[in-house]
């Protein structure tokens, strides 16, 4: 008691403005604080490459999790475009969306959710939100420039506990902190052109200087893209400001992201198998302006109790521009859509790890337990608009401009108006407890309260055929006012075993749920309707698995179930033609169609060859030596809906889920040369809930195999680093996404082969 009493009052003064937020690492006491306690997989020597996260990891706790953590000085590859198919290969199990072919957007999902900007993914940087608006529209917009980050850190459903509602798990990019820097000043700056006229420029600067230290960096990056009416702009910059004194770190970091990009549009089925360069939209636009701020603090009162508080605000925008109509309609050149979204965010997170001996009635261990609390407070206020036209309504031009009201020329405005409130406060204990030297458990529990509102109004119009072409029946402004509270308990438990060093078996069941997002249910898409009635989510992740490191062999093989209730997806639906009442028209309804369950493997190989049966297999970091690293990454997925009140749907795949990928690359070092190639297969499956094969918009079928083949090599010497590659060195012709409404509606094709040089200078 006396514990929750004091994390509340400790709660109550991070929101003042003398302690807010936390670092994004532990300081160095911190670490070696933990190091006597925790038995961590370790050899002796060089550092363990682990591809999983610690007990106690950057604030938090994440023993018996199912865990992964990318170090991106280990990718080999074309991080300036943020392909996500090097940065994440080591990854088993993850779906990824490649329309996105200037690495603008990321958009992955884990265990068959939908990969649509990674929305049923916890987004974070440096540990703060940086999603749209996390309960309303957890849409990730922004993503940050790979050639920044430090590492990526990635945990599965059981994340829910301590980040909050959500199936997918938590995603952190931890950005370069210039903690580490030699010197006050250091800089560095990389150019990388590429195929379809690819232009990325990087400059990144940081240092430290007594308790001072910072870290900065622009980018630039422009091309064409692979198809026609793919160009794009994007400017990013950040910069990070830290104090560290005897016991307290503070920090104050500002991110800044503007793009405009063209959207080439979807394909039908028969233009893919022909063209699939061709583009039929060459008036669809895209524009994204995100910044957002945030403000940390660590604090060690002593050994034993560690505070940290992460304050941040969001302010962004993002305006889509276009004809949404089926892409088996040509562009007549008419009224294009205009959707904006403006969101406007801030929240707190406060955590207290408690760090003490194992109570004297369980068995004794040389490891201190750890109780970690937090609270969260968060409220999200996103406007979002709809029109038909604006100033250049039937122009090919990106003017996102809103059309004006009495403009004579538009005469209805507005479709949508509409304003979306949210509110979340929530609470959660975890408790990491060792039994023994060998067993541990880590139970823990998570309750929240979310509030969701909607007000404003939609425009309804009926028109009807006539002789002169159609008549306006109705066209009149609806009130629209909604709102939904809620109180949800998740709980879980882990268990932990480890026989040696080098091995440990792990296990967990967590609860999980999601919020429905009223951001989604007024949005007027000719090729969608969302179900009015669309209720939460719910259900739990369980996880088996051993990880560990022996000499020169790495490995982490699970298997987990996924329990998904009245899962949200897609139906294809039949409704009366707008312009030919006498045919019926193929349509999506989003709805919750059913209970679904996911079951699979997940498993991650990883090898030195010339370390192998060594005595001293990796005993040295030291680049002089030389290095043949392979890895092989793949999972078995099995995904069926269980239950469906919709006939079409029961018993169905689920959409998603390939049955089965496999990553396997292999990756030469020796003194500053580096050569990696990689090979990528995913399996066929569908894109909606009914499993059809095939429809004339495009808008749903299955999603044929595919392989990717991609390969790279650096050379360092001194302050030069030189980098060429090739993606998609096959030329393979794949896509991976059938899109409803933007960046389509249709077939997304994936880029075909290209090529890219990047020279670097540090100094």
């Amino acid at each position: 008691m006396r514990l929750l009493l004091l994390l509340l009052a400790l709660c109550a003064c991070a929101q003042l403005r003398a302690q807010i937020a936390a670092i994004d690492s532990l300081p160095a006491i911190d670490s070696s604080l933990l190091s006597a306690d925790f038995a961590a997989i370790q050899v002796d020597g060089e550092e363990t490459r682990r591809n999983f996260l610690d007990v106690f990891e950057n604030g938090g706790l994440y023993a018996s999790k199912k865990s992964d953590k990318i170090d991106l000085k280990e990718v080999q590859g074309n991080l300036s475009a943020n392909n996500p198919r090097a940065i994440y290969a080591k990854v088993a199990g993850l779906t990824i969306w490649e329309n996105d072919n200037s690495g603008l957007q990321l958009n992955i999902a884990t265990r068959g959710l939908n990969p649509n900007r990674s929305a049923s993914i916890n987004a974070r940087q440096n540990g703060y939100d940086i999603s749209a608006d996390a309960l309303g529209y957890p849409e990730l917009y922004y993503t940050p420039p790979a050639q920044a980050i430090e590492s990526i850190e990635l945990v599965r459903g059981a994340a829910g506990l301590q980040y909050g509602s959500q199936f997918g798990g938590m995603l952190n990019f931890v950005l370069k902190s210039g903690e580490n820097a030699k010197r006050p000043f250091q800089i560095s700056t990389e150019n990388t052109v590429g195929s379809f006229r690819f232009f990325n420029h990087f400059t990144d600067i940081g240092g430290k200087t007594g308790k001072f230290n910072y870290y900065g960096f622009y980018q630039y990056r422009t091309g064409d893209g692979w198809r026609a009416n793919s160009q794009f702009a994007a400017h990013t910059g950040y910069l990070r400001l830290a104090y560290s004194g005897e016991k307290t770190r503070y920090s104050v970091e500002q991110t800044a992201m503007d793009y405009v990009a063209q959207q080439a549009g979807g394909l039908t089925d028969a233009e893919f198998s022909q063209t699939p360069r061709l583009s039929k939209r060459a008036r669809n636009w895209f524009r994204v302006g995100w910044r957002v701020s945030a403000i940390q603090v660590r604090h060690r009162f002593n050994d034993n109790l560690l505070l940290q508080s992460r304050l941040f605000y969001l302010n962004a925008e993002r305006s889509s521009l276009g004809n949404l109509q089926p892409i088996n309609r040509p562009d007549y050149g008419d009224w294009r859509d205009l959707i904006k979204g403006q969101y406007h965010n801030w929240g707190n997170e406060t955590r207290l790890a408690y760090f003490y001996k194992t109570p004297k009635f369980l068995p004794e261990s040389s490891q201190r337990a750890i109780l970690l609390a937090g609270v969260r407070l968060y409220t999200g206020d996103t406007r979002q608009q709809q029109a038909w036209g604006n100033a250049d309504s039937t122009g090919s031009r990106a003017d996102f401009a809103l059309p004006q009201s009495g403009d004579e020329s538009n005469p209805l405005v507005l479709r949508q108006d509409y304003r979306f409130p949210s509110q979340n406060f929530a609470a959660f204990v975890e408790n990491y407890l060792p039994l023994g030297e060998k067993w541990s458990i880590t139970p823990g529990i998570r309750a929240e309260y979310i509030a969701t509102f909607a007000d404003g109004y939609y425009q309804r119009l009926v028109v009807a055929p006539s002789a002169s072409g159609f008549d306006t029946l109705v066209n009149e402004a609806v009130p629209d006012v909604q709102s939904r509270r809620r109180a949800v308990v998740l709980a879980g438990c882990g268990m932990s075993f480890r026989p040696d060093e080098s091995t440990e078996l792990y296990g967990n069941i967590s609860q999980n749920y999601r919020a429905i997002n009223f951001n989604d249910l007024r949005i007027a898409n000719p090729n969608q309707v969302v179900d009015s009635l669309l209720r939460d989510e719910r259900g739990y992740n369980a996880d088996f698995g051993v990880r560990g490191q022996k000499g020169a062999f790495g490995y982490d093989l699970s298997a987990f179930y996924l329990f998904y209730g009245a899962r949200i997806g897609n139906i294809q639906m039949r409704r009366p033609d707008p312009e030919n009442p006498d045919i019926t028209q193929l349509y999506m309804l989003r709805t919750n169609v059913g209970d679904a369950r996911v079951w699979g493997t997940e498993c991650l190989l990883q090898v030195d060859w010339l370390r192998l049966g060594k005595k001293n297999s990796l005993c040295s970091a030291n680049s002089e030596q030389a290095q043949l690293r392979h890895f092989v990454n793949f999972s078995y997925l099995s995904g069926r809906y269980l239950r469906s009140a919709n006939t079409a749907a029961a018993g169905k795949q689920l959409e998603f889920v390939s049955p089965f990928t496999l990553r396997t690359g292999l990756q030469f070092r020796y003194k500053g040369l580096d050569i990696a190639a990689q090979y990528a297969y995913t399996g066929a499956h569908f894109s909606d809930a009914t499993n059809a094969e095939f429809a004339p918009t495009a808008t749903v079928g299955r999603i044929p195999a595919y392989s990717i083949v991609d390969a790279s090599a650096s050379y360092t010497w001194r302050f030069l680093r030189l980098q060429v590659g090739c993606n998609n060195a096959l030329n393979a012709m794949y896509f991976t996404r059938r899109a409803v409404s933007y960046p389509g509606p249709g077939i997304l094709p994936a880029d075909g082969r290209s090529f890219f040089v990047a020279l670097k200078l540090s100094w």
